[in-house]
């Protein structure tokens, strides 16, 4: 140990050497680290006791700005002390010289234009300021936060087992027990871990580094609503009866429901032409760093109505006689239809039932920011379900639920879906999760006409609830209110991410993904495994996890669901869409196990319900 003290107090200072400056600017390194635009370096100093949380947060802040496309490196004091610092012991000298060596390297990560995240106890309050003197002499910004949790806390954690050695004696010198821990005096933050959640501290230090300018507010994933704010709503009313008005469809609402909500944030209303060009090119919205958004959200009209309104200011947005919105700033453009519906569906087969009302629709596009007067409620029963992306997050909050798994659905729900769900759940406890939900989503806005209406899908789904099949204590049923555009993997994407804005961590994905057949062909559009496939590699996505969907058939010799294995092949019966829509038609029973008996006589119900009205 007398070497290493030696090392550490009296140490040979070269004198001979020159500072030798760097040819490449910050600002130019800025421009190539990373695929987000401009000079992000800093440090950000966690200090706190053993057992805290630091190495935690450390961890799950850097997992989120790396899958954002923010460089960034977390220093962890132990794996420090593996490598670089294994020559240290813990004398009050040594301590000194750990903590000046981290802030030299946390110096030069930041330099080089990362995100650099420390996680020491360091207790003293002089070796924490020295780090910051080395920052600031280099012009580069430092962060200390004080991961804050008591003693008891700590100690009750104790993951490493090391305060039951201090306590006996085992450990000498250990901070918090027998060495004293000095508290910051003014942090840039405090992080109360025992009595804050991960996401929320993650949160809170995501937002002092926004409002540093650290990064861009885009990778919050906030919910951007649309609506007028309550004290500016009479003012905007008023506004909206004296504007001249554009009359727009149910499907047009629709998207106005969408983006009012903040399904599509961070967009401020019916996308403008630089939107919809990024949107149709690249998949992606680029102002403000790279967003997934893959397809165009954006509201035709007339070349009648573009001559009336072009050059207006603001322009009021009618249904059925009630102005619902105001469409402020708004810009004209042409809509290339079909070079939109080959872009975006891969084909312009005008048999396809959306293709069809893109080329019937008006021939401009009109984009501009939305303000809209209130919540949109269809009165039909089903507005209690119409859950936006922030009360979904409150209800996960409240259900304290520590992993969302998310399953899209426009069809009923058969016992091959509810496996795949079971499953999924089964494998986020075997991870360490302790309270996985469900969000059962099914889409609510426009649907083809041999699609099962809502009201009745949301029966169905209320059935397999109700028999069990379901844990309704760890479900959410709510509607997802987007209209279905059947455009195979560009639209998954659209879907998932839409989950993830809601707080959604994995997204459970099926075969053929808002896939159908050919309108001529009748053979699948989409190859079908690519939906799966495409949203594991898209781009915006990283904070979701996705769940391909596992291939379950009928098991005769079971009589139930279960994931298929080709080598009992023999054992299986697959069961179509369309043999169960016949089966339904005539009242015939499916075998038993594949679908909740209360559920399977909805479906009977609404089919003849068809033929009573026919």
């Amino acid at each position: 140990m007398s070497g290493v003290k030696k090392l550490c107090t009296d140490l040979n200072r070269s004198t001979n050497v020159v500072y030798q400056a760097h040819h490449v600017s910050r600002s130019k390194r800025g421009q190539v680290v990373g695929t987000r635009g401009g000079f992000r370096g800093c440090t950000i100093w966690l200090t706190g006791l053993s057992g805290a949380g630091k190495t935690t947060i450390s961890f799950a802040l850097e997992e989120f700005l790396v899958s954002h496309a923010i460089p960034c490196y977390s220093l962890d004091g132990d794996n420090i002390r593996h490598g670089l610092n294994k020559n240290l012991g813990f004398s009050a000298g040594d301590r000194e010289e750990n903590i000046r060596r981290i802030a030299e390297v946390a110096r030069l990560f930041a330099d080089a234009g990362l995100v650099c995240i420390t996680s020491f106890i360091s207790p003293f309050s002089k070796d924490r300021e020295e780090a910051r003197k080395i920052h600031a002499s280099n012009g580069l910004p430092f962060f200390e936060v004080f991961i804050h949790a008591s003693l008891e806390v700590c100690e009750s954690r104790d993951v490493k087992g090391l305060y039951k050695k201090a306590r006996a004696g085992e450990i000498k010198g250990f901070t918090g027990i027998d060495s004293d821990y000095e508290r910051p005096e003014i942090p840039d933050l405090v992080l109360k871990t025992g009595e804050l959640t991960v996401n929320e501290c993650l949160h809170q230090v995501l937002e002092l580094l926004r409002e540093q300018d650290i990064v861009p507010s885009e990778i919050m994933e906030e919910v951007k609503e649309l609506f007028v704010p309550e004290n500016k709503l009479n003012l905007t009313v008023a506004d909206a009866n004296t504007l001249p008005t554009i009359s727009i469809t149910k499907l047009d609402l629709q998207w106005v429901q969408v983006l009012a909500e903040g399904w599509a944030s961070p967009l401020k209303g019916f996308m403008r032409e630089r939107e919809f060009l990024q949107v149709l090119h690249f998949g992606n919205l680029l102002d403000g760093g790279a967003i997934n958004l893959t397809v165009p959200i954006v509201l035709p009209v007339s070349a009648e109505t573009k001559q009336q309104l072009d050059g207006c200011a603001a322009i009021a947005l009618e249904y059925q006689g009630s102005r619902v919105a105001v469409l402020r700033n708004p810009e004209f453009y042409e809509h290339r239809k079909e070079e939109r519906c080959a872009r975006q569906w891969g084909t312009t087969c005008p048999q396809h039932p959306y293709i069809k009302m893109v080329m019937e629709g008006g021939d401009w596009l009109v984009g501009g920011d939305l303000e809209v007067l209130e919540r949109i409620k269809w009165n039909d029963g089903l507005d209690q379900y119409r859950l936006t992306p922030q009360q979904l997050k409150q209800k996960f909050k409240d259900m304290k639920a520590d992993a969302i798994f998310a399953f899209q659905l426009r069809n009923p729900v058969h016992n091959g879906h509810a496996l795949l769900m079971q499953d999924t759940k089964r494998r986020l406890l075997d991870r360490g999760y302790k309270n996985p939900v469900l969000l059962l989503h099914p889409l609510g806005g426009w649907t083809k006409d041999d699609d099962v209406p809502l009201d009745w899908r949301m029966k169905q789904h209320a059935a397999v609830l109700e028999e069990g099949v379901l844990d309704p204590a760890n479900t959410i049923v709510a509607i997802f209110p987007s209209p279905m555009m059947y455009a195979g993997p560009t639209e998954v994407q659209w879907h998932c991410r839409a989950r993830m804005i809601a707080g959604a961590n994995f997204y459970i994905v099926g075969r053929d993904p808002a896939g159908m057949p050919h309108p001529e062909t009748k053979q699948d559009l989409y190859e079908p495994t690519h939906g799966s496939k495409v949203l594991t590699m898209a781009p915006g996505l990283t904070s979701v996890e996705i769940i391909p969907f596992r291939v379950a058939a009928y098991n005769k010799t079971k009589r139930a669901m279960d994931f298929y294995d080709k080598a009992r092949h023999a054992d299986f019966e697959f069961i179509s869409g369309t043999k169960m829509r016949n089966m339904a038609r005539s009242g015939e029973n499916p075998p038993d196990g594949f679908m909740a008996p209360k559920a399977w006589k909805v479906l009977v119900e609404y089919y003849t319900s068809l033929q009573k009205d026919k």
